[in-house]
């Protein structure tokens, strides 16, 4: 799963004050009203002031730290699975209750291209622990029930990054056995 996405912005969207080493950045995920998927950044004192414009697909605060001059711009712009698990699940960044059934998705989906690797649980067993093949980092994600239950809770979420689909509220009720409509036979 890629698509491509801006960078981190040099400055707050509200106040346009230029993001200075050590400043604690909002960044959301959002799907604007013209379907497409944005990344909007903001300084975390006006984050309340931060109008997202679209459906919100995830949030993180992280540290501003500018990046060197030799990075490749080119690859800044793709977004990965791999890459939005990494920026989500980074010990540095507070954690986000909201985020956490896509992390448990995107653990899962990167566990199966083998690019993590679980390694057990937490002393308290509340957190899967799994290591980052590429660079032995380590990460900690809640672990959860990934029943149907799961899967409809988090489907919003994924249309918005697979598709582009509007989040759609009547589709998270899950279709009853007896609520499917069987075609009459034809008559003679």
């Amino acid at each position: 799963m890629e698509m491509n996405l801006q960078p981190l912005a040099p400055a707050c969207r509200v106040s346009s004050r230029a993001f200075a080493a050590g400043d604690r950045v909002v960044s959301y995920l959002v799907r604007a009203r013209s379907g497409e998927v944005a990344r909007l950044d903001a300084l975390a004192a006006e984050d309340d002031h931060v109008r997202p414009g679209g459906a919100v697909l995830c949030r993180w605060v992280h540290v501003f730290k500018p990046k060197p001059a030799e990075e490749n711009p080119e690859r800044l712009l793709k977004l990965t699975a791999e890459n939005l698990f990494l920026t989500l699940a980074d010990p540095a960044n507070e954690p986000a209750p909201a985020n956490t059934p896509l992390l448990q998705f995107l653990a899962l989906m990167l566990e199966r291209k083998r690019l993590l690797r679980p390694r057990g649980r937490s002393a308290d067993g509340e957190r899967i622990l799994y290591e980052h093949l590429r660079t032995h980092q380590m990460y900690e994600i809640p672990a959860g029930d990934l029943s149907p239950e799961f899967f409809v809770k988090i489907r919003d979420q994924l249309g918005v990054l697979v598709k582009g689909a509007e989040p759609n509220p009547a589709a998270a009720a899950p279709e009853s056995p007896g609520s499917r409509e069987t075609p009459s036979p034809a008559a003679p």
